[in-house]
């Protein structure tokens, strides 16, 4: 169920509010360009500084507006573990097919402290949990060993991969088996991902290229059609720029500016978050020439 090209979908704003018009918009724009699932309240969704009451609010948009078309994969992730429990039960309960939960910021947990965290998810919940391993953000970085005993538990599934490490991908499918999903956090990165074993990418280009990044997806996952490899690395060059630009400055700023030249959505972010420099305009402009998308 949780494979392919997964977006971690913007939150729109106007006037600083969520622009749930254009919210609806997006859901139905990514059924209908081939996205294979739908992540709300993620980074890229800006959850940091949605209220309680938007971030449950865009998880329940995206479970009506899909209605069991595509899988929805709530972001509810929190450095608070009561926090984290609250936010995965009502996502449970509003009926989204799975959770992303991140490791906790900021707090600096031992691998003992990020087992306790997950397990203490795991115990209140029934819903399949995705680890979000993202080391840059969160500071901490949790290892193969302690993902493997978070396998062992009930309701943990896969992993949410962004450490930018390769051989990551080797280590925990040799460690952990097939059945652990391994998605990729990082689209630059995601063709080698999944020849090395992974089954997808959660990405924040599919923001603005959801078709090319479907098609990219499932060109790289067959991986004994030569014929089809050699279209995923096709694909992949031409989107390269792209994943290069999505991140000269903070995500997801980039992207929404992408997204606005698409009248898909305005640019406005939340602060601490500010709009992009004229410099980053220009090469993103570039990009989504150089991909075909404008």
């Amino acid at each position: 169920m949780f494979k392919g090209s997964i977006v971690a979908l913007i939150s729109p704003f106007k006037n600083n509010k969520l622009d749930e018009d254009c919210y609806i918009s997006l859901i139905h724009h990514h059924i209908k360009n081939g996205t294979s699932g739908i992540v709300p309240a993620g980074t890229t969704g800006e959850s940091p500084t949605l209220s309680h009451k938007e971030h449950e609010r865009v998880i329940e948009l995206c479970v009506k507006e899909a209605k069991g078309k595509i899988p929805i994969i709530a972001g509810t992730g929190s450095n608070s573990t009561d926090e984290a429990i609250s936010l995965t039960k009502y996502a449970e309960k509003i009926g989204a097919n799975a959770a992303l939960v991140v490791t906790p910021y900021y707090n600096k947990p031992t691998q003992e402290g990020l087992y306790q965290h997950f397990k203490a998810i795991n115990d209140k919940c029934s819903i399949p949990i995705i680890i979000y391993n993202i080391p840059p953000r969160s500071v901490v970085d949790m290892s193969v060993d302690t993902m493997s005993r978070l396998f062992e538990l009930k309701n943990i599934v896969g992993v949410k991969d962004a450490t930018g490490d390769l051989d990551r991908v080797d280590q925990q499918r040799k460690k952990m088996g097939p059945d652990f999903i391994q998605l990729s956090g990082e689209d630059g990165t995601a063709l080698d991902f999944n020849i090395r074993g992974g089954v997808g990418c959660i990405s924040v280009t599919a923001n603005v290229a959801p078709k090319l990044c479907s098609e990219f997806q499932e060109a790289s996952l067959s991986k004994n059609n030569s014929n089809l490899l050699a279209k995923a690395k096709e694909i992949n060059d031409k989107l390269m720029p792209l994943h290069k630009s999505l991140f000269i400055e903070s995500s997801p700023s980039p992207v929404k500016y992408a997204a606005s030249l698409l009248n898909l959505s305005s640019d406005e972010v939340r602060l601490p978050l500010v709009k992009v420099t004229e410099g980053t305009k220009k090469a993103v402009k570039s990009a989504l020439i150089s991909a075909n998308l404008i």
